[in-house]
């Protein structure tokens, strides 16, 4: 009796893109898009909490600056914490199921959302939830990326994952640019709210912002379930899948993982309450940036990157990448800090080219990673890396809100660039250099 029968139809009788003659390149370039898309809107919902936290004040919240860093930095601590369990549920579960349902959850966070906004008496605590549900977004990309790489070969992986995770990260972007627009007007019916400001006030319908997506994912969630199968890759449970941790390259590449997707994350969920906190109004008054028309600059920037860059790492191999991406990281960060308390809104583009050039050397890194990793690991085991690196990359946006409401940011961005430089000398000492223990 063959696994698919043991399993369910939805699993594939066998599945192997080594094999030129045998591989469906039309099956595995159909589930790259269809998960890529239900990732998409994953992305949306984990940062659905950065495009709404600058604007809770402004709403009738009460929430000191500290509060809004928090709400910011939840979805990162869920969404890290989700992810370590997704990444052992595509063996188990297979694509079919695991993307499905995961994407229905999404579902969840969004009209939690849509509800919250519409009433300023909400608890603290609540919208604390609500950003913990949001993090079922984040959880979705360890689930959703190991799943894509077992349909591809591995000279296809850079590619394959590079455009799924660049695509999916453009949600975030995607998310942070639509806000704004959409709330502008009543599409879903509930109260309004109105928007203050020092000069006047603005009527907003900020239930918008949650209920916009919930279409799209209702979509993805049919689509995943009647066109989506499963590949049967050898994996009985979860604990089969802890082989990995005894493997350094595991925690090598979960260090340079960190620094690249953890630095993307970390600072497209902070971005825009950086940008009000250092140079929005509450600081200049009529002068200050309004942060949500340069945010999802970052996303997008980094996004494209990480699109970009997958093809050349298939080209050139993504060790190389990821020792420039580190050092980028590195030196944009050191030169970010000097502009981090300003005397006026004049030094607010050189903070913003500084910014969006970390994005993009995080995006170049985030790509030439997960073509390191199927390429160090045997294919079973990439799958569970690839989801454990970026289960804890995703603790990003939670360590960034946590060390931005701390410490003076000047001192965090200078601590970034000393871990950056590190990462840059650690990836080409085990992975770059000539004679390197595993090149890649």
């Amino acid at each position: 009796m063959n696994k698919a029968s043991v399993r369910g139809q939805d699993w594939l009788e066998t599945w192997d893109p080594e094999n030129e003659e045998t591989w469906d390149s039309g099956r595995a370039w159909r589930t790259l898009w269809i998960t890529t898309y239900s990732l998409s809107m994953g992305f949306a919902t984990w940062f659905l909490v950065s495009a709404i936290a600058p604007k809770l004040n402004a709403l009738g919240f009460e929430l000191s600056k500290n509060q809004l860093y928090w709400l910011a930095a939840m979805p990162g601590l869920s969404g890290g914490t989700l992810r370590l369990i997704w990444t052992f549920l595509p063996p188990i579960l297979g694509t079919r199921k695991l993307v499905t349902f995961t994407t229905f959850l999404f579902i969840f966070p969004l009209v939690g959302w849509a509800m919250a906004v519409q009433n300023p008496d909400t608890p603290f605590y609540a919208l604390l939830l609500l950003a913990a549900l949001a993090g079922i977004g984040g959880g979705a990309f360890s689930g959703f990326m190991p799943s894509t790489s077992y349909f591809f070969p591995r000279s296809k992986q850079g590619t394959a994952l590079g455009i799924q995770a660049g695509i999916g990260n453009f949600g975030v972007s995607i998310v942070q640019f639509v806000t704004p627009f959409i709330t502008g007007f009543a599409l879903f019916g509930g109260v309004s709210q109105s928007l203050k400001n020092k000069e006047s006030s603005t009527e907003v319908w900020y239930q918008n912002a949650g209920y916009i997506w919930v279409p799209f994912v209702a979509v993805g969630v049919v689509v995943a379930w009647y066109f989506l199968r499963s590949v049967p890759v050898q994996a009985r449970g979860i604990r089969d899948q802890f082989d990995i941790f005894s493997n350094k390259h595991t925690w090598i590449m979960t260090y340079l993982y960190v620094i690249t997707f953890g630095t993307f994350s970390g600072l497209a969920a902070a971005f825009a309450l950086m940008i009000y906190n250092i140079y929005g109004s509450n600081v200049f008054g009529s002068q200050g940036i309004e942060p949500l028309r340069y945010a999802f600059l970052g996303a997008l920037i980094g996004s494209a990157a990480r699109v970009l860059t997958g093809p050349l790492a298939d080209k050139w191999g993504g060790a190389r990448l990821t020792v420039l991406s580190t050092l980028g990281i590195a030196a944009t960060s050191l030169y970010t800090s000097q502009f981090l308390s300003p005397q006026s809104v004049d030094e607010f583009p050189k903070f913003l080219y500084g910014m969006l050039a970390i994005f993009f050397f995080a995006g170049v890194g985030n790509a030439s990673t997960f073509k390191q990793m199927p390429m160090i690991f045997e294919r079973r085991q990439a799958g569970s890396v690839i989801g454990w690196t970026s289960a804890i990359a995703a603790y990003g946006p939670f360590g960034f809100g946590v060390m931005l409401a701390t410490i003076a940011p000047e001192l965090f961005f200078k601590m970034g660039g000393f871990f950056g430089l590190l990462a840059a000398v650690i990836a080409w000492w085990y992975y770059a250099r000539p004679n390197a223990e595993m090149p890649s």
